[in-house]
């Protein structure tokens, strides 16, 4: 008999959404180790290496107890980058339990999974993204870096569906991002973009994890 499938995890805890549409519901996170991309601007460089090998049961038992104090019905996988491990397992498991998936990746790779809220954040140089993962996106989230461009936001607008908002999300709290990313903002609107929108981590302003 095979062993069980297992995944290499950060962290697993219970918070509210800080990012996105989603911003202020009640949460439980499961953060993957690795990333494929390791972003200078990254706020969670202890993801990208360390963590403990579990398997999807011991996944599952943290979250049922996480539960008993904090009964949220949504759960993220997020990372580092989530796509690089073999999530299926998980994701079936944990829909199992009742629970809705949100799923936040950087959009190089595709599994195919079915999640109930699909968040693609493109990054630099490239913003590579997976043709199905545009098409599934419930939204596209870039944050707002020295280096980031009009020409790009415009590339990823018309990249994804427009019913997914793209979101310009200012660099952890930096005013100058802030600035930069009302200015884009403004351009895009002069230019005819629509379903654009300048988003903060709440979780940052508010203290949270």
């Amino acid at each position: 008999m095979p062993p069980p499938p297992t995944l290499k995890i950060s962290e697993i805890f219970a918070s509210v959404q800080g990012e996105g549409l989603r911003q202020g519901q009640p949460t439980l996170f499961v953060r993957l180790t690795g990333c494929d991309l390791r972003c200078l601007f990254c706020d969670t460089k202890r993801a990208w290496k360390g963590g403990k090998r579990l398997t999807v049961e011991a996944i599952v038992r943290r979250l049922r107890r996480l539960r008993e104090r904090f009964p949220a019905d949504w759960v993220c996988l997020t990372g580092g980058e989530p796509l690089l491990q073999d999530i299926g397992p998980l994701a079936a498991a944990l829909k199992r339990e009742g629970l809705k998936i949100q799923l936040e990746t950087n959009g190089r790779h595709d599994r195919g999974l079915d999640v109930d809220w699909l968040t693609v954040s493109p990054k630099p140089p490239s913003y590579l993204v997976r043709p199905g993962l545009c098409r599934r996106a419930a939204e596209a989230k870039i944050v707002v870096t020295r280096d980031l461009t009009f020409d790009v936001v415009l590339r990823l607008r018309n990249r994804f569906p427009k019913r997914a908002p793209l979101i310009l999300q200012p660099q952890s709290r930096r005013k100058w991002s802030a600035a930069k990313g009302l200015r884009l903002l403004g351009r895009s609107l002069q230019a005819g973009v629509t379903n654009i929108r300048l988003m903060v981590q709440a979780h940052k302003e508010l203290g949270l994890k």
